[in-house]
């Protein structure tokens, strides 16, 4: 698949359906963090050559990625994350492997390729991250069209500034928020 074709799905019901407890604790980031994850997994996906037996891991992965950010109000937000996610899938009886599952969600601000275990959607996640965390600056191979493509059809809404505005006022500071942000979830 070339990366100037990308599929964009706008109706993910499996998104809408585990976002749904947390709309409220998300409260006025929901659109923007909302819209991140439909990027993420748009990219993902297309990494993953939209190969169906990814598609709920990915969608289930990337809500739950930075969750911990509205429900635990920490800056090393990884394993509160990951910690809810789990519970989740145990609880409800999804299914999922809990080894992509958490590895999907830690490493998905790992600097370095992953290599290991579920190799092949972790580093999709990881690498779509990487591609909207930095707004396009690092595209993983992806093109310029199609991420603004995806962009376009999922727009920001302010995602970006949530970020900044939470690691001031988990971190007092931008730049102290910003330090402990790097030290918590960027991985190597």
């Amino acid at each position: 698949m070339s990366t100037t074709d990308i599929t964009i799905k706008t109706d993910r019901p499996l998104v809408e359906e585990l976002f749904a407890p947390y709309r409220t604790t998300i409260g006025s980031d929901f659109d923007g963090y909302r819209n991140h994850v439909y990027r993420v997994i748009t990219y993902a996906m297309h990494f993953l050559n939209s190969a169906p037996e990814y598609e709920r891991l990915v969608e289930t992965a990337f809500v739950y990625h930075d969750i911990g950010l509205w429900t635990d109000h920490k800056l090393a937000y990884l394993e509160p994350s990951e910690a809810a996610a789990l519970q989740d899938n145990e609880k409800y009886g999804w299914g999922l492997d809990p080894d992509a599952l958490r590895g999907a969600i830690h490493w998905h601000h790992k600097v370095f390729r992953y290599k290991g275990t579920h190799q092949d959607v972790i580093e999709a996640c990881r690498k779509a991250d990487w591609i909207d965390a930095s707004q396009g600056w690092v595209r993983k191979g992806m093109s310029r069209s199609a991420i603004a493509k995806v962009e376009a059809t999922f727009p920001n809404c302010g995602f970006h500034k949530a970020l900044m505005r939470l690691a001031k006022e988990y971190g007092g500071s931008t730049l102290v928020g910003g330090f402990k942000v790097m030290r918590g979830i960027v991985k190597w």
